[in-house]
């Protein structure tokens, strides 16, 4: 067998990974292929290209972006060459670039530098792709300037103190906060948390400078209710422990959890909820129509029998009657059940629904928190105004989640009651009076089993990541 250029490399390969010297190296290869072995000079003397001095601080400092691939390109040297040039003789890192809300002018770094000032006084008194540069030994770390938010943020407001931890709230609807939103929703649960204890205490609130926290309406409220404002300098995140520690800590924690669906995400954060599920009011509309039947009778029929006058079916195509309901089911108790006239709106479930009947339903319970689906009419301003006006709390629910609610099956039991019915009503009248008796003898022991199956429900929804669970 002849040995070529390619067996001997893959030798020398072999030998290098062995790590064996090179004296021996050499006389192992004399001693088995005599005057077929590679030159001495071949192996021992070094090749001619760059000298290991060619990554110099002017080629850095050039261009801080270069990358290990663009110097091998350029100067024709190794990776391991250029690593230790760059490392150990050169002593340059590379970081990436620290992301910083603002590029802040003169006037605003002054404005912050006065701030500070008067907090000490007063205290003593009392996700964009990152860009890489070298950085040489004593050089300060690179910043760069944020341009565009998060495409796939959720966004959650939240409060601290001194003592701890006030109140994180979440909006209802994916939407930016406004000026009535922060009034309304945000500020009054806050005020109330601090003030629980002592009505008369002092609080000092610190916000940052959007448009919702520093518009006319947020200080007349604030003024209104006797809380300080203290003036914050713009574009000034590192000085918020919310900024700097609240939310880095939280989004440590939160790390490599990845969440398919806002439904998964939802599930996971009541994931450990037990008991908690017994002060839910679970609340849902349905139609129901005279008969509840599509008109199709299934049947096993061999091929060529589809016309066969056997396996047809008649029934009228006349208007069907039907209606909608509204009802609300808790743990030991529920609603009466509504009978609602035309299509749903705000308004009409405001002035139907919501005051005449859910208002006295919550009475009832003790410390209730009430649950619906995300359709307009539930989620109109004018019925958020209603909620907060009325203290009514709000469980937030995740969109398209009907196989959650344990009011589905509900609703499913009275409608085989209908269907299971000898004479199906004909007549609005009639049919009204079938949905109240169904509604009424379901069992309470099955609605409470329907809750208490909710911790089920919700970790099949954790471990389907957000799809379809098989209630």
């Amino acid at each position: 067998m002849e040995l070529n250029r390619e067996h001997f490399r893959a030798i020398i390969y072999h030998n290098f990974e062995r790590q064996l010297p090179q004296q021996e190296f050499l006389a192992e290869l004399l001693s088995v292929f005599g005057n077929e072995a590679p030159h001495q000079s071949t192996i021992v003397d070094p090749r001619e290209g760059a000298p290991k001095t060619a990554v110099t601080q002017e080629n850095v400092i050039e261009d801080r972006h270069v990358t290990y691939r663009e110097i091998e390109a350029s100067l024709k040297i190794s990776k391991i060459s250029i690593q230790k040039n760059l490392h150990e003789e050169l002593r340059v890192r590379k970081f990436v670039s620290r992301w910083i809300p603002h590029l802040l002018t003169d006037e605003q770094k002054a404005a912050r530098v006065n701030w500070c000032q008067k907090t000490l006084d007063r205290f003593n008194s009392g996700n964009s792709k990152n860009s890489a540069v070298w950085v040489f030994e004593g050089e300060e770390k690179p910043t760069k300037v944020i341009r565009s938010r998060s495409v796939s943020e959720k966004m959650v407001a939240t409060f601290v103190s001194k003592a701890g931890h006030i109140a994180t709230i979440p909006p209802y609807e994916p939407r930016t906060i406004t000026a009535d939103w922060y009034i309304t929703i945000y500020l009054p649960k806050v005020i109330t948390e601090l003030r629980e204890i002592n009505p008369k205490r002092r609080i000092i609130l610190q916000q940052d400078n959007a448009s919702s926290h520093k518009g006319q309406k947020t200080r007349q409220y604030l003024t209104e209710e006797n809380v300080e404002l203290l003036d914050y300098p713009p574009y000034s995140l590192d000085l918020s422990p919310d900024d700097f520690f609240t939310f880095p800590k939280i989004k440590n924690r939160l790390r490599g959890q990845m969440f398919q669906s806002p439904e998964e995400a939802w599930c996971r954060q009541r994931s450990l909820w037990d008991q908690e599920w017994n002060s839910i009011v679970f609340s849902d509309e349905s139609r129901f129509y005279s008969g509840m039947h599509d008109g199709h009778a299934r049947v096993r029929r061999r091929r060529g029998e589809r016309r066969n006058p056997q396996f047809f079916v008649e029934r009228h195509v006349h208007h069907t009657v039907g209606v909608m309901v509204w009802g609300a089911t808790a743990y030991g108790s529920r609603s009466p059940l509504i009978f609602i006239r035309g299509n749903i709106n705000a308004q009409r479930y405001i002035h139907v629904v919501l005051d005449p009947h859910l208002l006295a339903y919550l009475d009832t319970l003790a410390d209730p928190t009430f649950q619906q689906d995300n359709a307009r009419p539930h989620v109109a301003r004018v019925t958020i105004d209603f909620f907060q006006h009325n203290d009514v709390t709000l469980l937030p629910w995740p969109p398209r989640f009907p196989n959650l609610s344990p009011i589905e099956h509900v609703w499913n039991m009275m409608g085989r009651r209908l269907l299971n019915l000898q004479r199906p009503p004909q007549t609005l009248e009639a049919l009204q009076e079938e949905l109240v008796v169904a509604w009424n003898e379901i069992p309470q022991e099955d609605i409470d089993h329907l809750i208490r199956s909710m911790p089920r429900r919700v970790g099949e929804c954790v471990a389907h990541q957000g799809a379809s669970t098989h209630y």
